[in-house]
């Protein structure tokens, strides 16, 4: 099943919610699209605004998403993001 998106939004345009750990959106019908940092680590895209039927698709490089600060690991070369 194929959905219709109502919008495109970058995920720069999002608020992020320390608190939930999540990023917020305003829906033009009074409602918030919400979605977790999880989701996004995960590859979700598509968020439903939970008090009217509106679906947007969320644009971000998952490549690019981090959580935190970089932290060095201490066996390796490679650096943890330290969530």
């Amino acid at each position: 099943m194929m959905a219709v998106f109502h919008d495109e939004v970058q995920i720069e345009d999002f608020q992020y919610e320390k608190d939930s750990e999540r990023y917020s959106y305003p829906c033009p019908w009074g409602g918030n699209f919400c979605i977790t940092w999880e989701d996004l680590t995960n590859g979700e895209d598509m968020v439903k605004c939970p008090s009217c039927s509106l679906i947007i698709k969320v644009i971000y490089d998952k490549d690019q998403l981090t959580c935190g600060e970089t932290v060095p690991a201490p066996s390796t070369s490679k650096k943890l993001v330290k969530c």
